[in-house]
């Protein structure tokens, strides 16, 4: 905390979380080749959800322009649409694109989020400058450096998180996109150092929005747009702070009574495990089988194993009992009527009942068709939820970030199934190479489902040499994505 007099007027030093943001986005270099080669594949997952996004109305009608008409022509292009944005509201369609169906990677720690959601202002303000030095006679940003910047903005997120827990204070985690795609906007739009602190400044005062949007008895789709709505306010503050030369606020977190820490953080100071490097993106987490909160990936991976099981037997059973982290029991343990998709897909019990009944769980399993088949909600009404104390150790645990899972099935007749038990789920670094296959066809299947086919043969032409991808220019990617 600042030892700064309250009464004095002088501006006191930037406070060390602001510097260290600034110092590692504006100076930091990667080199990490495995970061990289996972960031092209977050990259390729999230325009997979992004593409799988477009088939819900619901999410489509969020994507133009704030107001009708204001479309800037030369500006940063909406995947999957014909949509030219101003870069914020851009990052706010990209950004709401992404996270829809609750499918994109996933990071779990003292708080949990969804690091690619950054991509959403990453991909807006690189199409934007690369628009604008391609008229201009400039040099384009590459893939690569999108890639580079997602390594860093997932750090910054993902660091924040290992420690400090913003859901304990009733805070959504996409405060801590708003941060790291301020700090990165900034420095993507040539900002230096102090006008990433000042931007970032900027982040902390906004405060954070509360998490009611995501628990019972509020749940609702907002949680689908507000990490677009995180990209937008942060390329605002970057803007604001490049072109516009805004003040900054040296003491946003620590100012005694009016700063973060005293009014958001219960007075006290951010907690940090590792300085920044490419820790997240190396160990980040894909959602690759099923759109589900990640919480319950494995018990739905167990569920999914136990169906053949389950013929002719559903309504025979008498108890469905469910082993898994505190962090699970908190989030997502919901019983009672589920009003909605966004109720549904943070419903342990729901994502477990689905692939035990039909042997699958799909975006469309979380709409109100598939949800009226009576035997959902008689087997939800039969589950018991419970932590297994193991589960939560390996989930903190840093040399694993397990996010282990177990149900077993309990018959009338006084038989059961054997209890299966899946600690960490195929998008987990210790799968990869399971699971990038998976992803792979994630990723041709949703550009199959929405572009022409003409149009995927060049995308995946263009993404199956990782040399060719990275060299390409960000304006000639996201043509391919475009109508």
């Amino acid at each position: 905390m600042s030892a700064h007099d309250i009464r004095s007027a002088e501006r006191p030093d930037p406070d060390q979380p602001l510097v260290d943001v600034s110092d590692y986005v504006t100076g930091y270099r990667i080199d990490s080749a495995e970061a990289y080669d996972t960031a092209r594949y977050v990259l390729l997952d999230s325009l997979a959800t992004a593409m799988l996004a477009m088939k819900f109305p619901e999410c489509v009608k969020h994507l133009g322009p704030l107001v009708p008409g204001a479309t800037l022509p030369g500006g940063a292009r909406v995947p999957g649409t014909s949509h030219e944005l101003d870069p914020a509201q851009a990052a706010f369609a990209i950004g709401t694109q992404i996270r829809w169906l609750d499918f994109n990677d996933t990071w779990l720690a003292a708080e949990w989020g969804h690091p690619s959601d950054n991509l959403g202002a990453i991909l807006a303000v690189a199409d934007y400058l690369s628009r604008k030095a391609q008229r201009e006679g400039g040099e384009p940003m590459t893939v690569r450096d999108v890639l580079a910047w997602a390594i860093k903005a997932h750090e910054i997120q993902g660091c924040y998180a290992l420690r400090n827990s913003f859901n304990r204070v009733g805070q959504d985690h996409v405060i801590l996109v708003r941060l790291a795609s301020t700090a990165v906007a900034t420095a993507m739009l040539g900002g230096g150092k102090d006008q990433v602190v000042t931007a970032v400044s900027h982040s902390w005062i906004d405060n954070g929005a509360l998490r009611t949007y995501r628990h019972a008895p509020n749940t609702g789709p907002r949680k689908s747009w507000a990490a677009g709505d995180a990209c937008r306010r942060a390329v605002i503050h970057a803007i604001n702070a490049v072109y516009r030369g805004v003040a900054g606020y040296p003491s946003a977190l620590s100012a005694r009574t009016w700063g973060y820490y005293d009014v958001a953080f219960k007075g006290r100071a951010f907690e940090f495990e590792r300085p920044f490097g490419s820790y997240v993106m190396e160990n980040v987490l894909f959602k690759i089988s099923f759109p589900a909160e990640f919480h319950a990936q494995t018990a739905v991976e167990c569920a999914m194993k136990l169906h053949p099981q389950m013929a002719g037997r559903v309504d025979q059973i008498e108890k469905v009992a469910i082993e898994t982290q505190e962090a699970g029991m908190r989030i997502i343990d919901k019983t009672g009527p589920l009003a909605s998709y966004a109720d549904r897909d943070h419903c342990i019990q729901y994502m477990v009942a689905v692939p035990l009944i039909f042997g699958r769980l799909t975006a469309e399993d979380y709409g109100d068709e598939v949800s009226a088949d009576p035997r959902i909600d008689a087997l939800r009404e039969k589950m018991v939820v419970s932590e297994n104390p193991r589960f939560t150790q390996d989930y903190f645990d840093p040399d694993k970030r397990y996010i282990g899972n177990a149900v077993q099935v309990f018959f009338k007749d006084g038989s059961c199934t054997e209890k299966v038990s899946v600690d960490y789920p195929i998008g987990h670094r210790r799968r990869r190479a399971e699971g990038i296959p998976v992803l792979l066809s994630k990723f041709e299947a949703a550009m199959r489902g929405h572009l022409p086919a003409h149009r995927v043969a060049a995308i995946l032409h263009a993404v199956d040499d990782p040399g060719r991808m990275d060299a390409m220019p960000v304006q000639e990617f996201m043509a391919l994505f475009t109508l």
